[in-house]
């Protein structure tokens, strides 16, 4: 047994939202979608791979009769390849709308996805959106970014935060959903344990709320809609500078 709750903000400087997120728990589907783009394509870009996503996962769980257009990874399970079929439907979506409209040239969106079958965790994952989780070993960020940031970090982990903060590019994203033809996914799968908490969140959220500042929401507990309020009235007081987006998700304790 499982519970779930999803929340968004637009933030306390965007007029729009270009967030979009998927919480059901009928399909045991959640995912997490930060858009960009001029003219409002953003929101279109995000809204576009949700949908594909969720349509995806939505078919295969009703239907038997379905094909696999970007093969089957025998590493992953059943699931897993569904989660992987999925985000790369949802690449071809919005790539495909972005070269259909001149608005839309450009655009492109992070996900974040999570899809659970029976006690199994597939998490699918592009750009800087997040997944961490609290559990008996900790808190920790299961997702790596795909920032330059991230890769400055990787190939020198001497360079200090403060250095970071002044980088010209802290911003730019090195793949993100929509942008290419082909994407490279991180995709992988692990047994879920019993009583762990999951977050899944835009930027506009581990932006404004450190490491420290989430585990400290999530260890307080309560019902999730409350603990769900409490991310985003901590990344408004943080500055609220983007969209803000968490879905949270926890797991049965043992009895």
């Amino acid at each position: 047994m499982m519970e779930a709750f999803g929340i968004s903000d637009p933030g306390r400087v965007r007029k729009g939202n270009e967030d979009s997120y998927v919480c059901n728990e009928l399909l045991q589907l959640f995912v997490v979608a930060d858009g960009m783009g001029g003219h409002s394509a953003g929101e279109v870009a995000s809204r576009l791979a949700i949908e594909a996503v969720e349509g995806f996962i939505r078919r295969s769980h009703d239907d038997s009769d379905f094909s696999w257009p970007y093969g089957v990874d025998p590493q992953l399970s059943l699931g897993g390849n569904r989660l992987r079929t999925a985000v790369h439907l949802a690449n071809r979506r919005v790539f495909r709308a972005a070269e259909s409209c001149d608005d839309y040239t450009g655009m492109g969106t992070t996900l974040t996805a999570v899809l659970i079958t029976g006690d199994r965790l597939a998490y699918g994952h592009v750009g800087d959106s997040r997944l961490y989780t609290l559990n008996g070993e900790g808190f920790r960020q299961i997702t790596h970014d795909d920032s330059w940031v991230a890769t400055i970090l990787a190939n020198d982990p001497n360079i200090t935060p403060a250095e970071l903060a002044r980088h010209p590019m802290r911003h730019v994203l090195t793949n993100v959903l929509g942008a290419r033809e082909q994407v490279e996914v991180q995709l992988a799968e692990f047994h879920l344990a019993p009583g762990a908490v999951f977050l899944l969140c835009s930027d506009g959220l581990h932006g404004m709320v450190n490491d420290a500042g989430l585990e400290r929401i999530l260890r307080e507990g309560g019902p999730l809609d409350a603990m769900g309020r409490r991310l985003i009235t901590a990344a408004l007081e943080g500055g609220g500078h983007d969209n803000v987006t968490a879905v949270l998700i926890r797991t049965a304790a043992e009895p």
